[in-house]
């Protein structure tokens, strides 16, 4: 249905123009039923719907209607699968129209700066690339059901403490190339209905009073078109806000916003005309719901529940194989050993919890499709709601262990360890946990580790078991996909999307995390994840990109379609990959591209493709990449934009980011000339390595040599000498030539010399 926006916008009094622009409650935006708007309701959550019976509780203690709990989107990134996680995406999508839910509060697209972060389970990588693209594709599924999503947390809230106040100060290359970078693909390809501004401050301001994020990138050069709203209770001043693009202030002030705007407009600081702009894409959004609502919308539980069984063992990545333990074969005796075997950790804690339509059990699983003949035997282990070892689960879990072919050790972190809320301090599973596995290792040399957890975890065992399954926090049937993997129903086809280091310290933000009061500095830059541990060449536990298969697979024929292109074109790439085991598998084919030689420090590699695809034994394809000017460029402050050098760029093929197969080489010509500014501290040695004021430069060395009586010739003829004085005139600042010239050469002189250079 077509309607007037503008002109309800018209008929509308201030205070309710105003009132538009905060909740009616703690999850409902509010209408104006008079002119035909009717209120909306949104709710958590990016893995799954957490729409609450009553109650006003952000936290999730009061009672959720059940709903299919997906796995959180850190495993979710590990499939690497545009197409599965847009299914996920539309699966969500029915079941909020199903419950009249306008918008999901979803998906998390912030950075894993660190692994410390609490609600890492929640985001997707460290890497911007392939967060953005999964966050495009869980956009797109949802929307197509005629529901809104709610891209957040923007931006730079990288850590759970002091979430409310702390302040991340970043350099605008790293928050480009980095930190915005996650955002900006989901943003401009997917078009949210609405974004979520983060608690945090970004460089002095906070995000929901940012008007350099908010309208300068967001809703300017992005061309962001729905509304931007406050993560719950961020609000920090609301007329600042609403002036910086801040539209809706979530949950409900009780009237206290309202009044401050309507105060505002009435005194002049805030126009009209702005509050106008804020209600139409409020109201836009409101009537896109209403107009896409369909009527007795209904879903399938079963039928979803076998999609999240089937997504979670697409994300399982397995980690270790040795001896091919894994898959295991039928009429085994089996000891399942592990708290989580019967009660498994599925999602993470926070204001995301979903109350499942059902709950695969893992050891109930595991009984399934363990065959004829098969024993299992559990032991639970460790306890789960505490570190403390017992002795006597200890010996139970050693004596079962001991009896049996192969042992399923199912571990990895409580709720408490890892929560919205507040950061890990280390990296450690619960030492009952370690313990355990160290007792077991010692009397059965078959283990396979799967573990349960949003985020890495140091494994002080991993020389002691063969097989080691990360299966994340993988939703409500975790527990079929688990067993699905291992008896090899199911190929594991996860890759991890985070790195996974040796320890706490060898993380790149490891000193500056979380940072001092309120106030965090991204020291480490660019280098975040993987390109930092492969530019420093730091072996990490497991590399970004990194996981196994029960297949194997062989890469050929990497041809990129033209030896030297314009920062202006786009060049297509392609290999070949064939599938060399016994088994139908699954491979995510990985390019990266490296700067061969650059002017400004730039990580080793950096993805910029990738693509799943399944083969069968034997079966080859060919896999396509398209790379454009951003796979090639940095962002260069100077110019604020995205800036491509003249120079040869490295194109990798890789199983990780640490296991590069196939590499060619491309030239790229850049069409833009970034203008060197010169002054009185201009380098000789830049001066010289361009190619318009070299000669100049040069001319300006020979008449400075001659007006000192030094002739290079001279110079060479004393052993180091020429090259010593080389050196140092190449890093002098063109001043410097007065200081020496002995008269010759005047402050007067030099100051035609920069005029004249500068118009060049």
């Amino acid at each position: 249905m077509k309607r007037d926006i503008q002109a309800l916008i018209a008929q509308m009094t201030l205070e309710e123009k105003a009132g538009m622009c905060s909740g009616l409650d703690f999850w409902r935006l509010k209408g104006v039923e008079r002119l035909g708007i009717p209120t909306i309701m949104v709710t958590d959550g990016p893995h799954g719907l957490r729409k609450q019976r009553g109650g006003t509780d952000h936290l999730g203690i009061f009672d959720s209607v059940p709903a299919t709990c997906y796995p959180s989107a850190a495993g979710m990134a590990s499939s690497w699968d545009r197409e599965l996680i847009g299914k996920v995406g539309v699966a969500l999508g029915e079941e909020c129209q199903a419950e009249d839910i306008a918008v999901l509060l979803g998906p998390g697209a912030n950075i894993k700066r660190s692994p410390l972060c609490g609600r890492n389970f929640e985001y997707f990588s460290e890497d911007p690339y392939l967060s953005s693209e999964m966050a495009t594709s869980h956009i797109q599924g949802v929307q197509s059901q005629g529901v809104g999503t709610s891209l957040k947390h923007f931006a730079a809230n990288n850590q759970e403490h002091r979430r409310m106040g702390v302040d991340a100060v970043v350099d605008e290359r790293t928050l480009r190339e980095i930190y915005l970078a996650s955002f900006e693909g989901a943003v401009k390809n997917g078009q949210p209905w609405t974004v979520m501004s983060a608690y945090n401050k970004v460089n002095g301001t906070f995000a929901s009073e940012n008007s350099y994020l908010l309208t300068d990138i967001l809703k300017e050069e992005w061309g962001h078109e729905g509304f931007v709203v406050t993560d719950w209770g961020a609000n920090n001043n609301r007329v600042d806000g609403l002036v910086a693009g801040q539209e809706l202030e979530m949950p409900s002030s009780g009237g206290l916003g309202d009044r401050k705007i309507v105060a505002a407009v009435l005194s002049g600081m805030l126009s009209i005309e702005a509050l106008d702009r804020a209600v139409e894409r409020i109201v836009r959004i409101i009537f896109m719901s209403v107009d896409q609502k369909k009527q007795d919308a209904s879903y399938d539980q079963d039928e979803h529940h076998r999609l999240a069984r089937t997504v979670a063992s697409e994300t399982m990545v397995l980690l270790k194989n040795e001896d091919n333990l894994l898959p295991l074969a039928q009429g085994k005796r089996v000891a399942v050993i592990g708290a989580f075997a019967q009660k498994p950790r599925y999602q993470g804690g926070g204001s995301s919890h979903i109350k499942p339509t059902q709950m695969d059990v893992p050891l109930e699983e595991i009984q399934k499709l363990a065959g004829d003949g098969a024993t299992i035997v559990y032991a639970q282990g460790y306890h789960a709601d505490k570190d403390d070892l017992d002795a006597s689960l200890i010996d139970e879990a050693v004596k079962a262990a001991r009896e049996a072919d192969v042992v399923i050790v199912i571990a990895g972190l409580p709720d408490r360890y890892e929560s919205e809320g507040y950061d890990r301090k280390h990296l450690h599973m619960p030492a009952n946990q370690n313990q355990l596995i160290e007792a077991i290792a010692g009397v059965q040399s078959n283990v396979a580790v799967v573990l349960l957890n949003g985020s890495p975890v140091e494994m002080p065992w991993i020389g002691k078991v063969k097989s080691i399954l990360e299966a994340y926090l993988g939703g409500q049937a975790v527990g079929g996909a688990i067993a699905d993997v291992l008896f090899g129903v199911a190929n594991p086809s996860g890759k991890l999307a985070e790195t996974f280091p040796m320890k706490l310290s060898d993380n790149p933000s490891f000193l500056f995390f979380p940072g001092e009061g309120n106030r965090v500095e991204y020291r480490e830059g660019i280098f975040v994840g993987y390109r930092y541990y492969d530019t420093k060449e730091i072996k990490p536990l497991f590399p970004f990109g990194y996981g196994l298969s029960y297949t194997t697979f062989a890469y050929e024929n990497l041809t990129i379609d033209s030896t030297e292109i314009k920062d202006t074109d786009s060049v297509n790439v392609q290999v070949t990959v064939q599938n060399t085991g016994t088994r139908a598998g699954k491979e995510v084919v990985q390019l990266y591209v490296r700067d061969v030689e650059s002017t400004v420090i730039r990580p080793s590699k950096e993805l910029k493709g990738f693509a799943k695809i399944e083969l069968q034994p034997g079966e080859k394809k060919t896999v396509n990449f398209t790379l454009d000017k951003r796979a090639f460029a940095y962002y260069n402050t100077q110019l604020k934009d995205w800036h491509v050098e003249t120079g040869d760029f490295d194109i990798m093929i890789g199983r990780s980011s640490e296991d590069i197969v196939l590499t060619s080489t491309l030239q790229v010509q850049s069409t833009v000339t970034v203008k060197m500014v010169c002054d009185r501290n201009a380098m000789l040695s830049d001066l010289l390595s361009d190619p318009q004021r070299a000669p100049i430069v040069q001319g300006l060395l020979q008449q400075f040599q001659e007006g000192v009586g030094v002739s290079m010739t001279e110079l060479q003829s004393t052993e180091g000498m020429g090259e010593m004085f080389a050196e140092m005139m190449k890093y002098m600042p063109l001043r410097s030539l007065v200081a020496f010239s002995q008269g010759a050469f005047t402050d007067e002189m030099l100051d035609g010399l920069v005029y004249q250079l500068n118009q060049l």
